[in-house]
């Protein structure tokens, strides 16, 4: 297979995963490439998700390396395909490449958790909520670039408005609400929005009230997207320079028990309701 000039964050994440397996047998990458028929370089390529490997050549190196974990090596196969040919793809070259992976992610994922503590989750936003923050931080994009990350930010919103959406559950806080990120009409239409979503059986909304005492968690605002197993889950954080896909099996074990704190001193999705429809009321 060619050589890939930019590996997307799936098919980088498949190579960690076949490193992660041959450094736990203790085997060199030149051993890897014996029994593969091919030399160290290729599979140093292989496991930077710089070139491809096909399903056979992947459960034939798995089985050397003495990995028993089937459902392990079925998800792995499926990850071999390749480059997934999604709607994002329509943005290759417009947007910066994480936006894309971000996407082919949550196309991918069986279970999304948010949460942010200062903005709505991106997940249920407005276009005009969207549009506001894009053009804050971004002061100076062209309209026509901004529009481009808003619309890309909507159509992300397919994974829970299919027909077949996956569970998504989203931690909130007060704040967010109460900032005024666009006009006093904008915020409101955003909270009815919120309202919408949170009563689909898929989608629970969870909110952090200003009254909570003790509270010391806003910097763990994180996306988490659930893998086939586990140990396929992935992590999203935006900072200073750029976002980050965390896939460390002791990181996500962190992130994990984050969001359980989080969601353990929220209040029940009912009461988040009732809350956030006193909230829209006010404006």
């Amino acid at each position: 297979m060619p050589r890939r000039q930019q590996p997307t964050a799936r098919q980088q994440r498949l190579g960690a995963e076949l490193r992660k397996l041959r450094e736990a047998t203790g085997l060199k990458g030149r051993d890897a490439a014996a029994l593969l028929g091919t030399d160290s370089a290729q599979v140093s390529q292989i496991e930077a998700g710089l070139a491809g490997l096909s399903e056979e050549r992947l459960r034939r190196i798995t089985a050397h390396y003495t990995c028993t974990d089937e459902e392990l090596v079925d998800a792995l196969a499926a990850m071999t395909s390749g480059r997934t040919r999604g709607w994002w793809e329509e943005y290759r070259g417009l947007l910066p490449t994480p936006y894309l992976d971000l996407a082919e992610l949550e196309h991918h994922s069986s279970y999304r958790w948010d949460a942010d503590f200062l903005h709505i989750p991106g997940l249920l936003q407005t276009e005009e909520y969207a549009r506001a923050l894009f053009s804050y931080v971004n002061p100076e994009f062209p309209a026509e670039e901004v529009e481009r990350r808003v619309e890309h930010r909507m159509r992300r919103r397919v994974i829970i408005e299919r027909t077949d959406p996956i569970p998504y559950e989203a931690v909130t806080h007060e704040a967010a609400l109460r900032i005024n990120v666009g006009s006093r009409q904008a915020t409101r239409a955003q909270l009815t929005r919120v309202l919408e979503l949170s009563e689909a059986d898929h989608v629970t909304v969870r909110l952090i009230p200003f009254t909570l005492e003790g509270f010391a968690g806003a910097g763990s605002a994180m996306v988490y997207a659930g893998g086939p197993l586990p140990r396929l889950d992935t992590v999203v954080r935006d900072g200073p320079h750029g976002t980050v896909f965390v896939d460390a099996e002791a990181q996500l074990g962190h992130f994990r028990t984050l969001f359980r704190r989080v969601r353990e001193v929220s209040l029940e999705p009912d009461r988040s309701r009732d809350f956030i429809h006193r909230l829209a009321k006010e404006l």
